[in-house]
């Protein structure tokens, strides 16, 4: 079941006003900013009751945020991501953002239009207080010290930020996988402060599949002697080849059978005879390209936030925690745009459609499209997708956007 919605007037615009966070190094560029909560007594209390603070949050901001304060949209990246969605950071970046196709001037989430925020979870290790950073009780980085999170947590930290910015309320939040799972948190623990969820590839729950890719990657890198039990930020050498095969691993549920044989197939990666030598790690092209998304992740990634992360994202489950979905979506005030992809076997279109169907019972208003696409879970990133998912999220936001402007939302 899904509710169309229609394309919003062209002639809509929104009105803008700069605020003082938002400053750009060089034209074209974006800067990524920091911004310090949960300082002095007043520190974040975990859902497992530890507690901690205070806490640096990185994040990017794009666009400008209108004098009404109505059109911030919040996107939540997904496990390996950051708060660097879009643009540059410099001229000589080697690339842009995660989702440079997606968010920018003109694009699905236009930044001539929306003032869209995306800042790097807790947890994390790309400026956001995370293991790796520096425990000032201790003087030396939190490793394995590090409390444990939940990804109400994250969203808890996320609106700890919109309080420091001094938004109130979002247009919508857009989270894709780990992303979608914030998304959700953000509807039900703070439905106050969204208008609007974009769900896609995403769930509410992990399943237990995905929990065993997620023990597997994490056995790989306990598993590496240079892990030293999570204490080797001070060490000339780290994990790396526990985290690369974690990596690895996790890689191959982002992508689909169908993909990995249109793009690899059994090609050879080094002429076309076998080498018959158990010592040729690498033969075929799909075995090179796992490699080195291996290596590519573990100069940018730490250990101890993979372990971090994945465990948040095997606790999440929304049902276990409120007896069914749609009594956890009681509560809820926002609009849903819910997408999936048929070929995602890590978060499949019967879980999107069991948030669909929790949402009728609940009389939420709902919007589900599941996009034909080769491309596995990844599909929400890949540029030649974006078109299909353009046309649905630009005129979703452009409807919510309008209702806003009104009084609706």
């Amino acid at each position: 079941m899904a509710l169309v919605v229609k394309k919003p007037d062209s002639r809509m615009a929104a009105e803008v006003a700069t605020i003082p966070e938002c400053v750009l190094p060089e034209p074209g560029c974006v800067q990524r900013q920091y911004a310090t909560l949960f300082d002095g007594p007043s520190q974040l209390v975990l859902e497992g009751g530890a507690t901690i603070g205070p806490l640096t949050v990185a994040y990017e901001t794009y666009g400008q945020l209108s004098p009404r304060k109505d059109n911030a949209i919040y996107i939540c990246h997904a496990l390996t991501g950051d708060a660097h969605v879009s643009g540059r950071n410099t001229p000589q970046d080697r690339k842009p953002g995660w989702w440079d196709g997606f968010v920018g001037p003109g694009k699905a989430i236009d930044t001539d239009k929306y003032f869209v925020i995306c800042s790097n979870v807790l947890g994390g290790c790309q400026g956001t207080t995370g293991p790796s950073s520096v425990d000032p009780a201790t003087g030396v980085p939190y490793g394995p010290d590090f409390p444990f999170i939940t990804i109400r947590d994250i969203v808890a930290v996320h609106n700890a930020l919109l309080d420091y910015l001094g938004i109130g309320k979002v247009l919508a939040v857009v989270g894709g996988s780990l992303g979608g799972m914030q998304a959700l948190e953000w509807a039900i623990s703070r439905p106050d402060r969204a208008s609007a969820i974009v769900l896609l590839a995403s769930g509410p729950r992990l399943s237990a599949q995905g929990i065993a890719f997620n023990a597997v990657g994490r056995r790989a890198i306990y598993a590496d002697p240079l892990f030293r039990e999570g204490r080797y930020y001070a060490a000339d050498e780290k994990p790396r080849f526990g985290l690369a095969l974690a990596r690895m691993i996790a890689h191959i549920t982002y992508l689909s059978e169908q993909s990995i044989e249109l793009k690899f197939g059994r090609r050879l990666q080094n002429g076309d005879q076998f080498a018959y030598d158990l010592r040729a790690e690498t033969e075929f092209q799909i075995e090179s390209y796992l490699h080195y998304q291996g290596k590519a992740f573990v100069d940018r990634f730490d250990a101890n936030s993979y372990l971090t992360l994945t465990r948040s994202m095997d606790y999440f489950d929304l049902t276990e925690r409120n007896g069914s979905l749609a009594n956890a979506f009681s509560q809820t005030q926002c609009r849903f745009l819910v997408v999936s992809y048929t070929s995602d076997w890590l978060f499949p279109t019967s879980q999107s459609e069991e948030i669909v169907r929790a949402l009728i019972e609940a009389r939420r208003h709902v919007t589900f499209f599941e996009l034909t696409s080769p491309y596995g879970h990844d599909a929400f990133l890949i540029d030649s997708e974006l078109p299909k998912l353009e046309r649905l999220v630009v005129p979703f936001l452009g409807r919510a956007y309008q209702d806003t402007r009104v009084g609706r939302l």
